[in-house]
């Protein structure tokens, strides 16, 4: 063994010591995975592997530490919330760093690829969504102090439209903790070659371990710190590309749409990635943890607009690659300038930068899923249990939909592909039900037309949403007015029948 990783295996031991009992062992198990896996890599590789390596691995341990040094959880609610005590900056850092995942990187580089500069509106969209969230719902959100989504819905319809709005969220949101596992390993496949599915088991014992191990107030403390290598990541390749193609590229480009991205694309894009955003659980999971309403509006409005210059620089990594390196997949833009034109320490850093985009958005969506499992699924069926039993069952279910997310990640297509896919389907059944509900009363909706709206327009986008991605909410926003009047009929006609 090489003596970098000699180094690396006493940090572990480190590492070992702020990791409870058997959480520690499994610990100790999947980094010397991961580390003689890219110690194979520093043994056969030339020494620019060889720094990359070393970047990486460094950079996952200083996850692993970050997430667990020092943590006191005194309960559920600072498992789950954080302990409802996140202020701005902490707020809006890891609302930033939830949002800039696979998608919007490997992904987003890839519309520029494709489609030129107005690719951006991938989160584009997002942010309009997060600025309508902020303005007009944020504060409610956070005032009415649930736990989950599927918790306010059932505050609005009751817990059958609870139970129904879990089972579409958990399923959704697997695929894009799938999609964020997928994409490190195509990362780190192409940056060292090997076996893929390795790497991909490697980034998912990291984020899945300090998940585990402090919840979302570990999520919280690398988020900050991995938004930050982000921005630095981007920010080099960015730069980096536009020595090489120049700035006439860029302000030849066409926007709002191009020949390749028409109108139509353009506003089916916002309307079911903006919505997403917009009744999006992670994004309520922030919301619910911050310390007072005023902190989650103002941080879910600062974050949006940091994030609308990060779209246009990460699309322009894509136009660059399709210039300097056209032969190129266009999921491989970015990939293709970190390799072709960084050094080999730059180019760990950015890969680095990489590995956070993708393990920031996973361990956010991995406790969102968790807090639906635990509070929304597992707590109704067993209302007595206590909170050391729940704390248990939120651990064993982070490791549990860690390795199901895994193993759908080995077999994905592409990754806008499969992320629209999980928003169509998500947003098509619980877009309408979830904004109408803060307006239930004047709108007269019931409980029986949200629960028809969430399976209706969530089964519809299943077959039909890739042809027609906007049918599903078209369905759910006839179904949740129709049978609410119906509802609200049959009601009226039973009350004047009984006088």
């Amino acid at each position: 063994m090489s003596y970098p990783f000699y180094i690396i295996l006493l940090s572990l031991q480190f590492c070992r010591l702020i990791l409870p009992g058997s959480l520690g062992k499994i610990y100790i198990a999947a980094a010397v995975l991961s580390t003689n896996n890219l110690d194979w890599v520093y043994n056969t590789g030339d020494i620019s592997t060889n720094q990359a390596a070393i970047a990486i691995v460094v950079y996952l341990l200083a996850m692993l530490m970050i997430g667990a040094w020092g943590l006191r959880l005194r309960g559920l609610e600072d498992f789950h919330l954080a302990g409802r005590s996140l202020r701005t900056i902490l707020l809006t850092g890891t609302f930033c760093a939830t949002i800039v995942g696979a998608s919007s990187t490997i992904g987003m580089a890839g519309l520029g690829f494709r489609s030129g500069l107005p690719g951006a509106w991938w989160m584009l969209s997002g942010t309009i969504g997060m600025i309508m969230l902020s303005l007009f719902f944020a504060e409610k959100i956070r005032s009415k102090g649930c736990y989950t989504l599927p918790e306010l819905l059932g505050s609005f319809y009751g817990e059958k439209a609870r139970t129904s709005a879990s089972v579409l969220i958990a399923v959704s949101w697997v695929g894009v903790i799938a999609v964020q596992i997928a994409a490190a390993g195509k990362v780190l496949g192409a940056l060292f070659g090997g076996n893929g599915t390795i790497f991909m088991i490697a980034c998912t014992l990291v984020f899945v371990l300090y998940t585990a191990h402090g919840g979302q107030s570990s999520v919280v403390r690398t988020d900050l710190v991995q938004f930050l290598i982000i921005i630095i990541g981007m920010v080099i390749l960015f730069f980096a590309g536009l020595s090489s193609a120049g700035a006439g590229l860029i302000l030849s480009q066409s926007f709002p749409t191009s020949a390749q991205m028409g109108s139509w694309e353009v506003l089916s894009m916002i309307i079911v990635v903006g919505s997403a955003y917009l009744v999006g659980p992670d994004m309520y999971s922030r919301l619910l943890s911050a310390s007072s309403p005023r902190d989650a509006k103002i941080s879910a409005l600062i974050a949006a607009i940091i994030l609308i210059p990060l779209a246009f620089i990460i699309t322009s990594l894509g136009v660059f690659s399709r210039s300097l390196y056209p032969a190129t997949p266009p999921e491989g833009a970015i990939l293709s300038l970190l390799t072709g034109l960084l050094s080999p320490g730059m180019g760990g850093l950015v890969a680095a930068a990489l590995l956070a985009a993708f393990m920031s958005s996973a361990d956010t969506s991995l406790m969102t899923v968790t807090s639906i499992l635990t509070f929304d699924i597992y707590k109704k069926a067993r209302p007595k249990a206590s909170p050391a039993h729940l704390m248990n069952i939120s651990r064993m279910a982070v490791v549990l939909i860690g390795a199901s997310s895994l193993l759908l990640a080995i077999s994905l297509p592409g990754i806008i592909k499969t992320l629209l896919i999980a928003y169509t389907v998500f947003s098509s059944g619980l877009l309408l039900p979830t904004v109408a509900g803060f307006y239930k009363e004047r709108l007269g909706l019931t409980s029986g037309g949200a629960i028809c709206a969430l399976l209706g327009g969530g089964t519809t986008a299943i077959f039909l949403g890739q042809s027609y991605p906007l049918l599903g909410m078209a369905v759910s926003m006839t179904l949740l007015l129709t049978v609410s009047y119906l509802e609200r009929r049959h009601t009226k006609g039973n009350a004047s029948g009984a006088g």
